[in-house]
């Protein structure tokens, strides 16, 4: 199975609309997302099933058996995350606790053990097509592992599947590196602002690391001709494949709005969509071997 990644480096570029686009395109029989802090891909993708819910354990958290609690005080005093309260006795605020472990370890009456926490879900579409996602818990942690077991899924329950669109996360945090692990080539999609143009270097820089085919494309392109101009010269400045511009278009929210894709509507924005769309295949057959 070959991976192709839709990243941006920020948020608000249209990430989530290409790849929709994409998958569309492709009549894609497999594909995920991987933003699990906000996950939005299941709003323009259909199935007539219901998902396969799953529980992700991340990090162990703390819990204080108030039977063997001596009322001490130790537990709180060393909580360098604020993490115990007392209210007739101690208890440990879940959302604060990091699950370090501290607080059983200065606990003389051994009452103080790590439990395993449900830090979010995974869900599992499996019709027409395979569909891999989840959602993180608000002030968990540990995305980047919830990433790496959205993955997980997906290539489990498409192996036969000769190319697997993922929708990544934005930035080039724990979540982006999960999801460039072994992906065969990222789109990068790119916005032609001063801010956008720093966070496509940031994110093609994070993406070589990793030794990733890599690819851009400018959405929106026409808020801003120069900068647009000045992300196509430095593509072809830094050997990096073009592949193409997409016009800002409210069509495009309409779209969105109403659970479709670009792709399925006469738009400018839809019709830009399919040339860039026929350029990434192109290079993924030349480069990757697709």
């Amino acid at each position: 199975m070959k991976q192709l990644l839709i990243l941006s480096g920020k948020g608000g570029t249209g990430k989530t609309t290409v790849a929709g686009a994409f998958i569309k395109l492709n009549n894609a029989k497999a594909y995920a997302d991987c933003d699990v802090d906000a996950p939005n891909l299941h709003l323009i993708t259909r199935h007539k099933d219901m998902p396969i819910k799953k529980d992700y354990y991340g990090l162990p958290k703390a819990h204080i058996d108030t039977n063997l609690c001596m009322g001490c005080g130790l537990c709180q005093t060393n909580c360098r995350f604020g993490a115990i309260s007392y209210n007739n006795g101690y208890f440990v605020e879940v959302n604060a606790c990091e699950g370090c472990g501290v607080c059983g370890l200065v606990c003389p009456a051994h009452a103080v053990s790590l439990k395993e926490a449900v830090a979010g879900e995974l869900y599992l579409y499996k019709d027409d097509s395979v569909f891999s996602t989840a959602k993180l818990k608000m002030g968990s942690g540990t995305s980047g592992k919830l990433v790496a077991e959205v993955k997980k899924q997906l290539i489990a329950n498409a192996k036969e599947v000769c190319l697997a669109i993922i929708d990544g996360s934005p930035g080039i945090g724990c979540p982006v590196i999960a999801s460039l692990s072994g992906v065969d080539m990222a789109l990068i999609v790119a916005e032609p602002s001063v801010s956008g143009i720093s966070d496509m270097e940031r994110i093609i820089k994070t993406a070589r690391y990793f030794g990733t085919e890599i690819a851009v494309c400018v959405n929106k392109y026409d808020t801003n001709l120069f900068n647009t101009e000045k992300i196509e010269v430095f593509c072809a400045d830094n050997d990096i494949a073009y592949a193409g511009r997409i016009p800002y278009d409210s069509a495009a929210v309409a779209a969105t709005n109403s659970g479709k894709s670009i792709v399925e509507m006469d738009c400018p924005s839809g019709n830009a969509i399919k040339f860039v769309y026929a350029h990434v295949i192109e290079i993924l057959q030349k480069k990757c071997d697709l």
